[in-house]
Order: C-alpha cells, then sequence, then structure tokens
C-alpha cells in the first residue's frame, strides 16, 4: 500500500513526468541511430538533392527526428496535459526548442571531448543531462505555455 503511495506521488510529479518523457525519447533516438547507422544505411554516402550526406549524419538527423517525436508525444499527453495551445503550435514550438537543444548539446559534446577528454558516448549522456533541467523549463513556458510556479506538483489526468 505504501509503494503504492510513493508510486502515485511520483507520477503526479511533473517533473518525474519529463524525465520519464525524455528519457524514452533518448532511448529511442540512440536506438535508431544504431539500427539505422549498422543495418538500415549501409552505403557510407547518400545523395540527398545535391548533397553528399554521409550515413552517421543521416543516421543521427532521423533518429533525433523519431526521438523528438516520441518525446512530444508523451510530454503532451503525459506531462504538460493542461496546456490550451493547439496541438500544432506545440509540435512548432517543441520542435524549435528541440533543434535550439540539439545544437547546444553538440556545443556541450565538444567541450567535454576535447577540452575534458571524455569518452564520447559519456560525453553525450553528459550533455544531455546537464541541459535537461533547462529543457523541462523552457518546454514547460515556451513549447505548452504554463506558468512555471506550479512545476512539480501538478496534478496530472
Amino acid at each position: 500500500m505504501a509503494n503504492t503511495k510513493q508510486a502515485n506521488k511520483l507520477l503526479d510529479n511533473q517533473v518525474f513526468r519529463f524525465v520519464i518523457s525524455a528519457g524514452a525519447g533518448f532511448l529511442v533516438d540512440v536506438s535508431a541511430f544504431y539500427l539505422f547507422y549498422h543495418n538500415l544505411l549501409v552505403r557510407h554516402t547518400y545523395q540527398i538533392f545535391s548533397l553528399t550526406v554521409r550515413n552517421s549524419t543521416l543516421s543521427l538527423a532521423l533518429s533525433f527526428f523519431m526521438g523528438v517525436i516520441v518525446n512530444f508525444l508523451i510530454t503532451r499527453y503525459m506531462v504538460f496535459t493542461e496546456s490550451k495551445l493547439s496541438a500544432y503550435k506545440q509540435f512548432v514550438r517543441f520542435a524549435s526548442v528541440a533543434c535550439l537543444g540539439f545544437f547546444a548539446n553538440l556545443a556541450v559534446i565538444k567541450i567535454l571531448i576535447q577540452d575534458f577528454g571524455i569518452y564520447p558516448p559519456v560525453a553525450r549522456i553528459g550533455a544531455a543531462l546537464s541541459l535537461f533541467f533547462a529543457s523541462f523549463f523552457v518546454h514547460k513556458a515556451f513549447s505548452f505555455s504554463l506558468s512555471l510556479r506550479k512545476h512539480a506538483t501538478q496534478k496530472h489526468n
């Protein structure tokens, strides 16, 4: 009984639900990257319009997009359910923040790898964790137009 009460308390916490949402998106991103890179995109380069794109770049773009979709859907329906914005507007804002986050992650990863000599997969996780809380507040205030005052204990429906 105490375990169910604790579990319900955790699920009532927006930050915890956001951790689950972001974690699911991250797992989809990393898993899809691996599948695209090693199994689905078997050529070293691809011609897209007039650009030559490496397997790793195309894999990253596709997997990142898949992770953003999963993260958005879970965040919309399980985290910030009280938002009154249209789903389209939420997604455009969410994807914009995610793209900025992508480049912020790249900058942090570069610093961690080049300046501190951290192993790249560990640097990727470190970068994601370092930007997590900023992401929560930006998505809450901008993507879903919600007040930052009651961020931790909002009931979810």
